[in-house]
Order: structure tokens, then C-alpha cells, then sequence
């Protein structure tokens, strides 16, 4: 396991954190910045739940920093900072990519999609291949038909109709907000066992993570509800025509998103370049490989 000292605090400018624009369809877009002010751009889509302030969770040595990557973390509608759109669909997202990379006078970047992310990562290899550096996915959810997609812990909102997923995330939301040690304890309790040894090890670890669910619902639940349709429908696309080269890591022991559906995915997108690890779950892939992940972008 990687060495990583979570009391050392990387120096994020103030002026760069909850910041957000005004789109052109009137909507507010949330956004915050970490790494190097200067490097090379990496917009990162949280997962889900999440939010644009998780990023420091997996980066706590500043590794971003060191490898001269620019992290642009980016609140989904409905989620942290960022307005709700109404009827959004998947192929929605690199829209507000684009026009967020133009407020920042950025042509090229990279993105980075972590678990419910995974999607809006691919979304963007599909629809804006052009203005793409790099595609990078990392335990990410994959479409309906995918071998195993509802097998795991991330599918457990997505899979059940509106009518008791609502009162589903209600419940979550109030446990989130007002007893997060209650929320740490049950996500102690049903993640892998290299999960499990990284969450033991790392405390402050999943302190920041249910910072970064509290901050997901920041307006209610209504955002985190819609994405949950939004996965389990047809994506509007076909992974088959991604024509952009996608970078994949999957562990093994992932119980959140099924190995199967990181293997579904790595071999149906043409050109994917994928890593397996036998001994990562669905945390512990990207803390202990971030290095890794990052130099693949940056």
C-alpha cells in the first residue's frame, strides 16, 4: 500500500476553491481547482454520490501538484454548487465541459471519470474526441447491459423504482448530514476487504468521503435522484463508437462496480488500454495508484 501521510495539508490557493460560472442557459456550474495552477488541465467528474471537494480524499500528499496536473473538479447539475437542469441526459455533460473549459481559456484537456463518473468520462471521449488530451476511467459504472452492472453496492439507488428510491435517498441524506459517524461505520462495514484495510488505516479517509456526500446533497436530494434514472436508461450513446483511446483501472475486489462491467467496458470501447488488479477494490484503486492515473493524463 502506498505511503501517505494524510496531516500534510498541499497548498490550494483559496481563490481557486467553490467557485462557480454562469452558463449560457442561465444555470450555475460549481467548480473547484487543485494541483498546479499552471499544469496540464484535468477536468476531474466526481462519483456517486459526490461532489467537486472529494478530490482531496485520494490526493492527500499532493500528487497533482508534483506531477504538474491542473484538477478541475466539477459539480454535476444538481449535485454541491452546481444548479439542477431539468430533462438533462448523459450527453448533456460534455456541453457544460466545454463551456467551462472556455471560461477557463483552456482548448485542450483531459478528463477523469471515478465510479459514477466513469460515464460522463466516456460521454466526452464520444462527443468531444477532438478536444480531448486524454480519457481516463477508474472503477467507473457501466450501461445497463453490461454482465454484473447491478450487482453492485453503486447500483443499489439506480436499480429500484422512483417511488422507493426517493424515501431511499431521504433517509441517506439525513444520515449523512446528521450523523456522519453512523454513515462511516455502515461504509466500514460493506466494502471490500482491501477497502476495509485502507479505511482502518486512513481514518481521515472516510471522514473526507461522507464530507463529500454531505456536500452532494447540499441542495436536497433532487440531483442525486435524477442521475440515479439517468443510469439505468439508455445512454444516448454506444460505447462501440467511442473513437477517442480510453485509459481503464478496475480492481478485482471492486463490490461497488462489478469487475465485470470494467471488463464489459474495457472491451467494448476499440481502443481502450485497460489495468486489472487483482488485489484493489473500489477505494483503494485510486489512492493507492493515483500516481499512476495521473502521469496516464498529465
Amino acid at each position: 500500500m502506498a505511503n501517505r501521510d494524510r496531516n500534510h495539508q498541499p497548498q490550494w490557493a483559496e481563490s481557486r476553491t467553490n467557485q462557480q460560472i454562469r452558463l449560457a442557459d442561465g444555470r450555475k456550474l460549481g467548480y473547484t481547482e487543485y494541483g498546479a495552477p499552471d499544469g496540464k488541465p484535468v477536468f476531474y467528474f466526481h462519483g456517486f454520490p459526490g461532489s467537486r471537494i472529494g478530490w482531496p480524499a485520494f490526493d492527500p500528499d499532493g500528487s497533482a501538484e508534483k506531477l504538474n496536473a491542473r484538477i478541475i473538479a466539477v459539480d454535476r447539475p444538481g449535485y454541491g454548487l452546481s444548479d439542477a437542469k431539468r430533462g438533462r441526459t448523459l450527453l448533456d455533460w460534455p456541453d457544460d465541459v466545454v463551456e467551462l473549459a472556455g471560461f477557463l481559456a483552456l482548448d485542450r484537456f483531459a478528463v477523469l471519470g471515478i465510479s459514477g463518473g466513469g460515464p460522463y468520462a466516456s460521454a466526452c471521449a464520444f462527443k468531444i474526441p477532438q478536444r480531448l488530451t486524454a480519457t481516463a476511467i477508474v472503477c467507473g459504472m457501466g450501461p445497463i447491459d453490461a454482465p454484473g452492472c447491478k450487482e453492485g453496492a453503486s447500483w443499489a439507488f439506480p436499480s429500484k423504482p422512483a417511488v422507493i428510491r426517493w424515501p431511499m435517498l431521504k433517509m441517506m441524506e439525513m444520515v449523512v448530514r446528521k450523523t456522519p459517524d453512523k454513515f462511516i461505520s455502515q461504509m466500514g462495514e460493506s466494502v471490500s476487504v482491501p477497502d476495509e484495510a485502507l479505511l482502518q488505516a486512513h481514518p481521515a479517509l472516510a471522514e473526507r468521503i461522507a464530507e463529500d456526500w454531505r456536500e452532494a446533497f447540499r441542495s436536497g436530494i433532487g440531483g442525486v435522484n435524477q442521475e440515479s434514472a439517468l443510469y439505468a436508461r439508455p445512454w444516448g450513446y454506444r460505447l462501440q463508437e467511442i473513437s477517442a483511446a480510453v485509459y481503464l483501472w478496475h480492481g478485482e475486489q471492486d463490490n461497488n462496480v462489478s469487475p465485470s462491467v470494467g471488463h464489459y467496458v474495457a472491451n467494448t470501447i476499440p481502443n481502450c488500454h485497460a489495468t486489472f488488479f487483482e488485489n484493489e477494490g473500489h477505494f483503494s484503486i485510486i489512492y493507492n495508484h493515483l500516481e499512476e492515473i495521473l502521469r496516464a493524463l498529465a
